[in-house]
Formats: structure tokens, sequence, C-alpha cells
């Protein structure tokens, strides 16, 4: 089931320059979330979407991750895993909070 979610009208850095979110023109969108880049996990999650981006693109989906780490911190895991999603920085938790999507670990 698909739902209409309203994006913020905000505009964030990434790998590929600067976006706003409310704009994108695409009839789907894949925004995923994070913890940190480099990682065990979020590795395998990024280069997974990566594999697929080209079927995502034919069905008109965008693909992108959304971290709190710093814009040259997704240059250097992009370069380093060959992405080819975008990566946003969301270092002021806009879309976190927006999403609610930052918890308290239970460890």
């Amino acid at each position: 089931m698909s739902e209409n979610i309203e994006l913020p009208n905000h505009v964030f850095p990434t790998t590929q320059g600067e976006i706003n979110l409310a704009e994108i023109a695409n009839e789907w969108l894949v925004l995923y979330f994070y913890p940190k880049d480099s990682t065990p996990g979020c590795t395998t999650q990024a280069v997974g979407f990566s594999c697929l981006k080209d079927q995502f693109d034919a069905l008109g989906c965008q693909i992108i991750g959304v971290s709190r780490d710093s814009v040259k911190a997704h240059q250097n895991f992009t370069e380093k895993q060959s992405l080819t999603i975008d990566l946003i920085s969301d270092k002021e938790e806009v879309l976190c909070k927006h999403f609610d999507v930052i918890k308290e670990k239970n460890m």
C-alpha cells in the first residue's frame, strides 16, 4: 500500500549536490535511514540499493540514503564502495525528526 507523505520543504546537502525532497519529480521515492557510513550493515544496505538502482530507475523510483554523517564522510563512503545512489547529510536531524527515526539504544 502506498501512502503520500509530505516531505519537508528544506534543502539538504548530498553527495551529488543539494536537494529539496519536496521538489522531487519522480513518481516514487525510497528514502532509507541508516546510522553510520562504512559500518557492516549500512554498507551492505547501500551496496544492495546501488546494485538495484537501474531497476528502480526503470520504475521511476529514486533511492536516497539518509544519515547524520557529513557530506565528506558520505563522499568517502560512496567512493570506497562505488555507490551509485545519492546520500543526504542530515546533520541537523531535520529528516530524522520528521520521520521520527532516532531512538535511544536499549543495549
